[in-house]
């Protein structure tokens, strides 16, 4: 029941010590040297690659858990299309943040390189989650 929430948790405390090792660690070496331009762009742009897969993996087990406990046998959406609309719903928060719409997330300054770092996070993301084939499902103790 719990063994598909536990690999999106897994995904996502791997890719926040990611996040954190490359925001705190790689990306102030980097800085500080005359490195190219190349490796500016990817330890500014990558923290959005991660949290892109951050947020990806958090919807899904959001929507995994909706979809098992407040909708009917009946019309319970298949894991596959959970994954798809958990992808959609965090791809639309996502580049809405890179584009300034709203300031959810915190202060954004646009640049394409972070809005293509996320996109790129949602596939790799998409892949990983249906890698994974999270489910959820409630089960009914009776008594």
């Amino acid at each position: 029941m719990l063994d598909g929430i536990r690999s999106l948790i897994r995904l996502q405390l791997l890719m926040i010590v990611v996040f954190v090792l490359g925001k705190m660690v790689l990306r102030p070496a980097v800085l500080k040297r005359d490195a190219p331009t190349w490796l500016d762009i990817f330890v500014l742009s990558f923290p959005n690659f991660c949290e892109a897969i951050v947020g990806a993996a958090t919807v899904t087990g959001l929507l995994l858990m909706f979809n098992a406990r407040f909708v009917s046998a009946k019309r319970r959406l298949s894991e596959r299309v959970v994954y798809a609309w958990a992808i959609v719903f965090t791809g639309i928060y996502v580049i809405l943040q890179e584009f300034k719409v709203h300031n959810l997330g915190g202060a954004n300054i646009y640049d394409p390189y972070d809005i293509l770092f996320s996109l790129i996070g949602l596939v790799v993301a998409w892949f990983i989650i249906n890698r994974l084939r999270p489910s959820f499902s409630i089960v009914s103790a009776r008594t």
